[in-house]
């Protein structure tokens, strides 16, 4: 079989059919670097190695030079508005490389525009890349440099709207870092993704995308997350970037609104708007207060948690942390693993400590049970019904603030309700 599939002279890219110990396969063919195995991209999106010695017959469906004809030519329509697309990374800003069979960054006009054709139709898209990350490597510098360019976009009156693509699983911390640094919006501010690259039949980026460009020509001056409603291609959610959370590991519906109600529901072409105590598109002028101390930290509290890994914070000059708490608000205050004296330690030496739910959904109470009393009286401040993350990046954006330091101002900012990521009105339906 090997002569023969060296007479086939396959490039990467091809699509094949394969036939292995009497059964068919259908794919993408890969470079492999193992003479041996016939690498293999199934129409499901997996690859797989097949030991060449087994296949009894190929055959070639598509070349793929055949892809490589039509050079596409971008036209601005004047009558068209402007969107300002900010690619960082993620699955949704890739595609396949058929060397690899991995993905490769998708950050060219013309090669956006060959793989999602249809936000070219609504309107002008102009791309930016300030860089290219996944998103657990995306921190307070990258949101400092994003917020600035976020917010020179949203200054410029020929921009209707900003949408930014970034990966999954550190999104909401993007989400809230640039509602506190961008503060009140006059235009809208998408954050968008994909579960599954652009090459998969279920690939959710063109959904995402396209309901991302209808959230960016809307009202909705606030900075949302717009992704999924369900696991199939109906339609879209608007959500608060900073009341949201991903809460499944590969569903494309992966972003659910904690605590709060969904903004809007979002077609290709219609929207359905489910909150009104949002902020509308505006003229007036955005101002960038884009600062963050990296010197804070989140930690979960958890059975047998040692109170001692504090010292470690306390060493390093840390100026606040965040707990995620059990319950109501609570961490063990007796036996073997009694944080009281600890906390009261680093509190007295200038630390600010605040408590945060474990369980997400739900608001704290550190009256109810007396560990949280105790808590509040050596001075634990509690957050409410804040998402931790929120909660972090509030802190560190605080404390960027040289005039807002001390534990007094700090405490009084923190638990003001700067950018809704408090619920004030968090009824029955979030607590039951």
């Amino acid at each position: 079989m090997i002569k023969k599939y060296k007479k086939l002279n396959l490039l990467p890219g091809d699509k094949i059919e394969i036939v292995i110990n009497d059964k068919i396969e259908k794919g993408i063919f890969l470079e492999s670097y193992d003479k041996r195995i016939l690498l293999l991209k199934l129409e499901n999106g997996y690859n797989i190695g097949l030991k060449k010695e087994n296949i009894s017959k190929i055959k070639i469906l598509k070349r793929v030079r055949e892809k490589k004809t039509k050079v596409f030519q971008l036209k601005l329509d004047d009558k068209k508005p402007i969107i300002d697309l900010i690619i960082c990374g993620g699955t949704i800003s890739s595609k396949l490389d058929y060397k690899s069979g991995g993905v490769k960054d998708l950050t060219e006009i013309n090669e956006f525009f060959k793989t999602y054709p249809e936000i070219f139709e609504k309107a002008n898209i102009r791309i930016k890349s300030p860089f290219m990350k996944a998103s657990e490597n995306i921190g307070a510098l990258e949101w400092i440099k994003l917020a600035k360019i976020v917010g020179k976009s949203l200054n410029n009156p020929e921009v209707k709207g900003v949408i930014i693509t970034h990966g999954t699983d550190f999104l909401h911390y993007t989400g809230s870092a640039l509602s506190f640094m961008l503060g009140k919006l006059n235009k809208p501010v998408v954050l968008t993704y994909s579960q599954r690259s652009s090459d998969r039949g279920s690939s959710d980026a063109r959904l995402n995308l396209i309901c991302s460009a209808e959230i960016a020509l809307s009202d909705i001056a606030e900075v949302t997350l717009v992704g999924h409603a369900t696991i199939n291609d109906n339609y879209c959610h608007v959500l608060q970037a900073n009341k949201c959370r991903k809460m499944h590991t590969s569903r494309r519906d992966a972003f659910k609104p904690i605590n709060c109600e969904i903004i809007a529901k979002i077609w290709p072409d219609k929207i359905e708007m489910l909150r009104y105590d949002i902020n509308k598109r505006n003229n007036q002028k955005v101002i960038v207060d884009a600062v963050f101390n990296e010197k804070i930290a989140l930690i979960k509290f958890s059975p047998c948690c040692d109170p001692k890994i504090l010292d470690f914070y306390l060493k390093n000059n840390y100026k606040g942390i965040v707990i995620e708490m059990s319950g109501l608000g609570h961490v063990s205050l007796e036996g073997k693993y009694n944080w009281e004296s600890k906390l009261k330690e680093i509190i007295k030496k200038g630390m600010i400590v605040y408590a945060v739910p474990q369980t997400l959904y739900g608001r704290l109470n550190p009256y109810v049970y007396s560990p949280g009393r105790k808590l509040k009286e050596i001075n634990v401040n509690y957050l409410e019904d804040i998402l931790p993350e929120t909660a972090f990046v509030k802190l560190g954006w605080i404390l960027g603030h040289p005039q807002w330091r001390g534990s007094i101002i700090t405490n009084e900012k923190m638990k003001q309700n700067i950018s809704r990521e408090f619920n004030t009105r968090l009824g029955k339906e979030f607590i039951d």
